[in-house]
């Protein structure tokens, strides 16, 4: 398969609009170091079937200048190589780039079920004035591209705070992508509050994992201001301290994104880049191109 990643910052991207931190001012000043919202496309490269078509993966507010900096625009007409668009959660910065798709007549999204009420619920009706939101559940099989959902936790977004839910029903799922000609596995998981057996399931055989890398450490919201909760009770755990040893005992690539703005990674030259190539690590770009 083949994988660009479109962007990899968290909510508010960096730098973000209203903020002067170090990581925000250090993008305005350095141009390179900005960050896109986090997502990514992904098509098979192997096979009669699927392997010239793109799914999106989360649909950013930045879907426009995604699609056209890396290369995913039309070749004639308005047949766009983008089939569709598979949610990992209902969160604002992973759906709100569904109302930019709007000038297509159908537009096919994958989601949980919790996830589809949530987001037809509240945006559907705004959009069916535009196009079809088709909606439709895991897994997708496009030819030898398979994506499945990999249930994470029930942590709903803060504006579906009052929707009719189960206690089982999954709102944030990591993707586990696989390419069944070549084999390769994927296993993607912007955010993560918890980390669940079937998660470390799907990891321990993919062949690279791309996971939350949100804050450095659990007090990071807490010290840096922007919140009184810490990063774990935010949604996301942290990478010292939680992540990091996990990711380490792994085989394969293993890299971070959904960096916030707040976090040391964003500055290049930041000593914490050392310690995760000690341990094997990585922090995503925008921008990558990777295939397995």
């Amino acid at each position: 398969m083949e994988v660009r990643l479109l962007g990899t910052a968290a909510g508010g991207g960096v730098p973000q609009w209203n903020c002067a931190c170090a990581g925000c001012s250090g993008a305005r000043q350095h141009p390179g170091r900005r960050r896109l919202h986090a997502s990514l496309a992904v098509r098979a490269r192997g096979g009669d079937r699927g392997s010239g078509r793109w799914w999106l993966v989360n649909a950013t507010p930045d879907i426009g200048e995604q699609v056209e900096a890396f290369g995913l625009w039309p070749t004639s007409g308005r047949d766009s190589p983008i089939t569709g668009v598979v949610l990992t959660d209902a969160e604002l910065d992973h759906t709100l780039g569904i109302a930019r798709l709007r000038e297509a007549d159908r537009i096919e999204v994958t989601g949980t079920g919790a996830v589809r009420d949530a987001v037809s619920g509240r945006l559907g009706g705004l959009l069916e004035q535009y196009a079809e939101l088709k909606w439709q559940g895991f897994p997708v099989v496009d030819g030898d591209l398979v994506i499945e959902s990999v249930p994470i936790s029930g942590k709903r977004p803060r504006y579906a705070r009052d929707a009719r839910a189960g206690p089982d029903d999954v709102w944030v799922s990591a993707l586990k992508i696989t390419d069944r000609s070549t084999g390769g596995v994927l296993v993607y998981a912007p955010a993560a509050g918890d980390w669940p057996d079937a998660l470390q399931e799907a990891i321990d055989g993919a062949d690279c994992v791309i996971v939350d890398g949100t804050f450095w450490d659990d007090d990071e919201p807490r010290t840096t201001g922007i919140s009184e909760r810490t990063a774990t009770q935010m949604g996301h755990l942290p990478i010292a301290g939680g992540t990091s040893d996990r990711l380490a005992e792994l085989r394969g690539r293993r890299l971070y994104t959904h960096l916030n703005n707040t976090n040391p990674l964003v500055d290049p030259g930041a000593p914490q880049h050392a310690a995760l190539a000690e341990l094997g690590l990585e922090v995503a770009q925008d921008g990558m191109v990777i295939e397995l």
